[in-house]
């Protein structure tokens, strides 16, 4: 039996989860059927937005902060943390631009989120 709170949206559910049988896991205590996705989830395959941030060379700041485009395994965190840290983009930096393309094969981006001018 493990006890969740709901993170989807602002309300914050209980959630419990019998998960003696993993087959057939059993949701109770949610208010929409994103709050019984994500406890499932949670149970089976914990994911996590991940955000950082990268170096930018030329810039007017050295860096800029970035963040995967949805989630990604919760046991690759610190695998996708240690690829943007290998990364350096030239300014100018726009928010959305792709830092890493498919970071170690997972399907997801990794996106900077703030504009970054060259440095003048």
């Amino acid at each position: 039996m493990r006890e969740l709170i709901c993170i989807c949206c602002p309300l914050g559910c209980h959630i419990t989860v019998d998960d003696s049988d993993l087959n057939n896991l059993k949701v109770t205590g949610n208010s929409c059927l994103r709050g019984d996705k994500y406890a499932r989830e949670e149970v089976t395959c914990p994911k996590r937005t991940v955000t950082s941030i990268c170096k930018v060379a030329g810039g007017e700041i050295p860096v800029v902060p970035c963040k995967t485009k949805d989630t990604v395994e919760k046991g690759l965190i610190f695998d996708v943390l240690k690829e943007i840290s290998k990364v350096t983009l030239k300014a100018p930096v726009h928010i959305g631009d792709v830092v890493i393309k498919n970071v170690l094969n997972t399907g997801v981006d990794v996106v900077a989120t703030k504009n970054i001018d060259i440095k003048r």
